[in-house]
């Protein structure tokens, strides 16, 4: 959190020049880093103030024809969902992740980017006891980006944990197993 929050302040507009949409990206996608990290050492005041700046510059990246980072609102949407999991708010992760998936934003972000998110969303599903909802994201990352969910050791875990929870999809039965 430290290290994302030292790096953001050059990158930071300044009031007086305008900013450039990729150091307004970069600056975003280190605060959103930050608050994730926040999130994981359970302080919720900074989880919430690094996220609300990382989606004011997200909002400006927006603004900006010529930006070409692919970073907006719906990253900084996800990054809620997933710090929400990470202060152990289950529900509201599955929440924001079901509102934030629905979009069209959601369709243009890279398949690496959706996979890796539903494999995490998937572990906050098996935290609220949906583990069909869990088996259900894994097999759509498998789908999406095959290779996230058969090399990530959080797919891995998240897989099992869904196969001992009881009956699963049959698509996720007849996926291949993830490679050791």
């Amino acid at each position: 959190m430290a290290a994302a929050t030292t790096a953001v302040r050059p990158l930071d507009p300044a009031p007086t020049r305008e900013p450039v949409p990729d150091d307004l990206a970069l600056a975003a996608t280190l605060l959103t880093e930050a608050a994730l990290a926040a999130a994981t050492c359970v302080d919720t005041v900074a989880t919430d103030d690094l996220i609300d700046r990382a989606a004011r510059l997200a909002a400006s990246c927006a603004e900006h024809p010529d930006d070409s980072s692919g970073f907006g609102p719906v990253v900084v949407d996800l990054a809620r969902a997933l710090a929400a999991a990470r202060l152990g708010d289950n529900h509201l992760a599955v929440a924001l992740h079901q509102h934030t998936a629905c979009g069209d934003a959601w369709q243009r972000l890279p398949a690496e980017h959706r996979a890796a998110h539903l494999i995490d969303i998937a572990r906050a599903h098996l935290d609220v006891g949906d583990h069909q909802s869990a088996g259900r994201a894994l097999v759509t990352a498998d789908r999406i980006a095959p290779a996230e969910v058969r090399l990530r050791p959080a797919a891995r875990s998240a897989l099992a944990a869904v196969l001992r929870a009881g009956p699963t999809p049959a698509d996720l039965a007849a996926s291949p197993p993830p490679s050791a």
